[in-house]
């Protein structure tokens, strides 16, 4: 139960940030953060990305490759390029 709440919260997160239209590093830049904040959040914002794009590549059965290929995009796509 815990792991489903705690996926259900990192897609909500993550479905927040691309519906702002953008990526974990601007997010953390319009908050402001520096330092070890920064560094803290764009980890978290990163973990809950991958676990998000694991999932939409299950979603989408994908395998090999294409898997590997569309997960390592959309985690770039989510995270931006700060990190």
């Amino acid at each position: 139960m815990l792991k489903l709440f705690a996926f259900l919260a990192s897609a909500f997160l993550i479905s927040s940030v691309h519906a702002q239209g953008s990526s974990c590093a601007a997010a953390a830049a319009e908050k402001k953060l520096a330092g070890a904040a920064k560094n803290s959040f764009l980890k978290k914002c990163e973990k809950d990305a991958t676990a998000q794009c694991e999932a939409s590549a299950a979603e989408r059965k994908l395998a090999g490759a294409a898997k590997n290929s569309h997960i390592k995009k959309c985690v770039k796509d989510a995270v931006g390029e700060a990190h």
